[in-house]
């Protein structure tokens, strides 16, 4: 099952707004067949290995991170498939909790002589499936607040020199999971101080074929039309707080759009940008921004998770930005704690990842 899991996050950001699964089958204990879920409308895992494994999957066992699905949607259903390949016994971590297919996928294979057991590697694939419990539960996108910092908690020097906090391991595997994401969230600051790119490459500096949508949330249209985020290819998209700024962008191209979704004080509603990208089918979502940015989403409670970079250096400095601005907690009783908080060494860097709170 972990092999099937690591199959599934080569499916993070290239699935969406279906979900992430990966799946092997095995005979004879040998794998004979494996595979994770294509673009939307592409084949599902299931499929995928099925095909690999071909006339071999007959009286075979199927391992898959989550339950097959059981109804026509722009593919068949998956339990379909694994029942006419023979496959005898069906390996799932969790059920899908999507009200199409909970429990009727799994009753479906029962129903057909086929043994199935479920409630494998569960925690860690409640972790993986994360984005999905949440767009499925409230149609919106699970936020991952990421950004790197000092050991005295700067995000920058007094003067606004960021480059480098953290060492190339680090650098690296923010691309990484740049690669899983299907939007980057950024604001005008951040686009004016460092003109990031703001897209996903391996470790030669070479794009990748699929890029996340790079989304810029600018209420007076204050980003600058040559920065370097226009230059890159893939789909931009900018919320504004008027039609006048959103009028700004209309000549940058196809892959450009706008949105106006103002709150009643003149600012971009981050509540209504979620639920736009929901619409649009973004299920993650990882913010690229500075502390006013990111200090706003705290203010309104939308994190669900966070990923900070420590690199190992102090800059000192009462006007040194911090990471996380905004309004802030009066108290430390009402302050956000993280869950299942895993810390990692990558050379001198430490890396911290939590929850806030679990779709699970």
């Amino acid at each position: 099952m972990m092999r099937a899991l690591d199959l599934g996050k080569s499916s993070l950001g290239l699935s969406s707004p279906n979900p992430p699964v990966g799946a092997l089958i095995e005979k004879n204990g040998v794998i004979i067949g494996q595979g994770f879920t294509q673009e939307a409308g592409g084949d599902h895992a299931e499929v995928v290995a099925l095909r690999d494994a071909g006339e071999e999957a007959y009286g075979a066992t199927m391992y898959v991170t989550m339950e097959p699905c059981s109804h026509f949607g722009k593919t068949p259903p998956c339990t379909e498939a694994v029942i006419n390949a023979g496959i005898k016994e069906v390996h799932m971590a969790i059920l899908d909790p999507n009200p199409l297919v909970n429990g009727k996928g799994k009753q479906s294979l029962i129903d057909k002589g086929i043994e199935v057991y479920s409630g494998e590697n569960v925690k860690e694939a409640e972790d993986h499936f994360q984005g999905y419990f949440k767009f499925v539960k409230t149609g919106k996108p699970l936020v991952i607040v990421k950004y790197a910092m000092t050991l005295d908690g700067k995000t920058a020097t007094r003067i606004g020199d960021s480059k480098w906090i953290t060492g190339a391991k680090s650098r690296e595997l923010v691309h990484e999971m740049r690669g899983q994401m299907d939007a980057i969230l950024t604001a005008p600051g951040t686009i004016m101080s460092d003109d990031p790119r703001l897209n996903a490459r391996d470790s030669n500096n070479k794009p990748f074929e699929r890029q996340p949508i790079r989304v810029i949330v600018d209420s007076h249209g204050r980003t600058p039309k040559d920065a370097s985020i226009f230059k890159e290819p893939g789909d931009i998209i900018i919320f504004t707080a008027g039609s006048e700024a959103a009028l700004k962008y209309e000549d940058m191209g196809e892959n450009v759009s706008t949105f106006v979704a103002d709150d009643r004080f003149g600012r971009v509603n981050l509540e209504n940008v979620l639920k736009k990208l929901g619409d649009l089918g973004v299920v993650q979502l990882m913010t690229e921004a500075g502390g006013t940015l990111i200090g706003a989403l705290f203010d309104q409670e939308l994190p669900d998770q966070v990923v900070v970079f420590i690199g190992p250096s102090l800059v000192g400095g009462v006007d040194a930005p911090a990471p996380v601005e905004g309004l802030g907690l009066e108290t430390i009783k009402e302050s956000f704690q993280l869950k299942d908080v895993k810390v990692d060494l990558l050379d001198s860097d430490i890396v911290v990842k939590g929850l806030i709170r679990s779709w699970a």
